[in-house]
């Protein structure tokens, strides 16, 4: 059911497509589909959800498993990028309808929004506390860039590009952690492999 809002709401928008046309599509039934929504509001808040709560445990998971904050940023942003390539339809359905979201649903999402950044801007707190990040940017504003610059990649990644969603992530990632790590950072070999010239040059080996 889902899959089959997905692609009526891409075509025809949340208020062009009715139930009865997702049960049809789907060859399911008004019952099974109420079974599991509460109503069309309801699909369209667990189409976000997908998303966000993949990056939000992905997030966490990073935290938990990873010891320098370089490392746990490397495997946030991979993991964040990689949203893009699995919820890629239920990503760009939600930006263009959200807007009709009920409030309790809106109130949830920001919630969870809420807690990703926080997540963002605690790592690089920790890694300026560590000294692995530079002292000198500001954490909101760094955080939000980081956001803003990895969210945006909805708008124009393909999968059939010419880059495969790993490769971008570690563009992405090169990008980023060239400007959050101190010089001295960029020199420790366990963050080595987290940047393009050091996988060119071994690829040339």
């Amino acid at each position: 059911m889902i899959e089959t809002a997905l692609t009526l709401f891409e075509e025809y928008g949340f208020h062009g497509v009715t139930v009865n046309q997702i049960v049809h599509e789907s060859g399911t039934s008004k019952g099974g589909f109420y079974h599991h929504f509460a109503s069309k509001d309801e699909l369209l808040y667990v189409i976000h959800d997908y998303f966000i709560s993949y990056a939000l445990k992905k997030a966490k998971e990073a935290i938990q498993s990873n010891q320098t904050p370089t490392e746990k940023m490397q495997e946030i942003i991979t993991s964040f990028l990689k949203v893009f390539d699995l919820y890629k339809p239920h990503i760009s359905v939600f930006s263009q309808e959200s807007i009709y979201l009920k409030r309790q649903y809106v109130k949830v999402i920001k919630e969870k929004r809420q807690t990703y950044k926080q997540i963002i801007f605690a790592v690089i707190r920790e890694g300026i506390n560590t000294g692995e990040f530079r002292s000198e940017l500001p954490v909101e504003i760094t955080g939000m860039s980081i956001l803003g610059m990895v969210n945006w990649s909805y708008k124009w990644y393909k999968k059939d590009g010419d880059k495969s969603i790993e490769e971008i992530a570690a563009i992405y990632v090169d990008l980023i952690l060239t400007s959050l790590l101190t010089d001295q950072a960029k020199q420790d070999v366990r963050f080595r492999d987290y940047f393009l010239k050091y996988e060119s040059s071994r690829d040339t080996m």
